[in-house]
Parts: C-alpha cells; sequence; structure tokens
C-alpha cells in the first residue's frame, strides 16, 4: 500500500513557546529550503505567532516577498507584501491548485498564516502534485499532453470579474505591455479600456531541483464546468465563452471536455490532506511540489499568505 503524505511538522518543545522561540529554532536549520523541498510542506503550530511577531518569522522563510502580480483571485493586499487568502464565499470549496500555475513565473514558496480559524471547517488541503498526476486516467493525462491556452478578459474599471489594474497592481498601461511582452502572452487592449490576454502554457512542470514531474495547471477552475451547471449556463446566456473573464482551452482552440476537468478537480481534492488550523499556525509549502485549496467554514476566518521565490 503506498504511503500517505503529510506534511512534517515543527512544534515547540514548551506550552509556553513564542515567535522568539520560533525564529531561534528555524535559525538552528541548516538549510530550511532543503527541509522543505524533502518534506514539501511544513506545518508549524504552538509558537503563539501573532500579525505582529509575524514579520520576524517571514523574514527567515520568505527572504524575498514577491507581489501577487497577474494573480486572478479576490484578495486584500495588505503591508510588505502580505495578502488575505482568497476571499470566497465561505460556504464553497476552493479546488487544488498551485499558485499562478497559469503564469510564465509563479512564487516557488507560499506561507499561509491563521490570524483566526474559522468556528468549524476551514482547513487548507494540501496534495502532493506527483500523486495527483498519477491519479489521473491516462486518457486525461495524453489529452493535457500539449498544454491549455489560458485567456482573461480584465475590465478597465467597470465589469465582470478582476480590473487590468487591480491584478497587475498599477495604473500605468506601459507597464502592463512590458510585463505581457517579457511573458510572451499574446494580449491586445480591447474598446472600452480593458485588455484581453491568451497564453499556452504545459499542463505538468517538473521541481527544478528534484525533478518530479507534477500536475501543473488551473483548467478546472479557469472552466465554465467549475462554476456548475446553473450558473455556467446563466453565463452562456450573457456571453460567448472567449468574453468570460478567464476560459481555458486546449492550445489549439479545442474545447477541453467538462469531465476532464472535473475528474481533475474531484481527485485533487480526493487526494488531499487536510491542514486544520489553529490561531497562530503557520503553513509553508513549495509551491510546485504541493497545491493547496480552501474547505468550506462557519464563522469568521482570517488566513493571510505571502509568496516568495
Amino acid at each position: 500500500m503506498e504511503d500517505v503524505w503529510k506534511p512534517f511538522e515543527i512544534t515547540p518543545e514548551s506550552a509556553d513557546a513564542t515567535a522568539d522561540a520560533l525564529v531561534e529554532r528555524l535559525k538552528a536549520i541548516p538549510d530550511v529550503g532543503a527541509l522543505l523541498t524533502r518534506n514539501k510542506a511544513l506545518v508549524i503550530r504552538g509558537f503563539h505567532v501573532t500579525e505582529d511577531s509575524l514579520g520576524r518569522v517571514m523574514d527567515l522563510l520568505l527572504p524575498n516577498r514577491l507581489a501577487y502580480v497577474h494573480g486572478n483571485s479576490p484578495r486584500t493586499k495588505l503591508a510588505g507584501n502580505v495578502y488575505t487568502s482568497t476571499e470566497y464565499p465561505a460556504e464553497y470549496t476552493i479546488s487544488m491548485h498551485n499558485e499562478l500555475s497559469y503564469s510564465t513565473s509563479w512564487p516557488s514558496r507560499l506561507l499561509f498564516f491563521c490570524q483566526k480559524a474559522a468556528e468549524s471547517g476551514g482547513a487548507t488541503p494540501v496534495v502532493d502534485g506527483v500523486r495527483w498526476l498519477r491519479s489521473l486516467d491516462p486518457e486525461v493525462r495524453e489529452a493535457f499532453s500539449k498544454g491549455v491556452r489560458y485567456t482573461q478578459n480584465l475590465h478597465g474599471g467597470r465589469g465582470l470579474g478582476k480590473s487590468w489594474q487591480e491584478t497587475f497592481e498599477t495604473d500605468d498601461r506601459d507597464r502592463v505591455a512590458d510585463f505581457l511582452d517579457r511573458s510572451g502572452a499574446d494580449w491586445q487592449w480591447r474598446p472600452g479600456g480593458g485588455i484581453r490576454i491568451s497564453q499556452t502554457r504545459p499542463a505538468t512542470t517538473r521541481h527544478p531541483v528534484t525533478g518530479a514531474e507534477v500536475w501543473f495547471n488551473q483548467a478546472d477552475q479557469w472552466h465554465p464546468a467549475s462554476l456548475g451547471d446553473e450558473t455556467a449556463a446563466e453565463l452562456a446566456e450573457l456571453m460567448p465563452p472567449e468574453e468570460l473573464p478567464q476560459s481555458v482551452a486546449f492550445p489549439d482552440g479545442s474545447p477541453i471536455p467538462d469531465a476532464y476537468v472535473i475528474q481533475a478537480r474531484d481527485r485533487g481534492l480526493e487526494n488531499a490532506v487536510d491542514v486544520d488550523w489553529r490561531e497562530g499556525d503557520l503553513l509553508l509549502i513549495d509551491n510546485v511540489l504541493v497545491g493547496h485549496g480552501r474547505r468550506p467554514y462557519t464563522g469568521s476566518r482570517r488566513v493571510l499568505v505571502a509568496m516568495s521565490d
């Protein structure tokens, strides 16, 4: 029977440990990067980290925090390139994904911090990307072997979905154009001040250190099937697929069957391990080796996230 992977836990030796003790613990680890690569994800709990003490911990775990440029999920940006986790209604599941896997560049690490745990539910599921890939039917893996083509329609201030100003964290059209040119995307400004962006990306990738091949795309999240039959039907009446805020197809433009993306979504969740939150917990993940999501919850929940290269 195949061993079930789970994150490696770092806990204190005493119940009254503080963030200072965690800082010293992390400094004593010869190579945090190697520890993360070996274990794929680290859960750090019991050190009573607060938002005020979070910065000192992040300086060790995320030495170069990145802005969430070209990110497609709704978030609130806080100080120091720290963001709220995806602001999505509490009753819904967020399916498994690797952050910015649809882009030409993505963060290598993500750090989550639980400032307030939900009344119930709200776990962050994490999935081993190798296991996720292997769980898919050969027919699905073969269909995705040539990659996927993502298309975004970002409005200029009014419309469905995110604006390009929110997405790229700038009002400067030249900066957006330069970013997209460097990424090799096909793009054009649209009447009304919006922009359409298309780019073809692989459906899998290999880890730069271990060489492991992992499922690495967000086709299910960009596909109308992920919206549910009723919502997808309503949107189809309002606009054609190419006008949706985001859509996905195979590189030649042919549609991806609903069943393929639903299988990828469901098997990612089926193979995931839930990280249940307590206030002050941290979760550090390798963003290539591990996908993440969110379980539904009740009550208020506040989890912050930061990213690094």
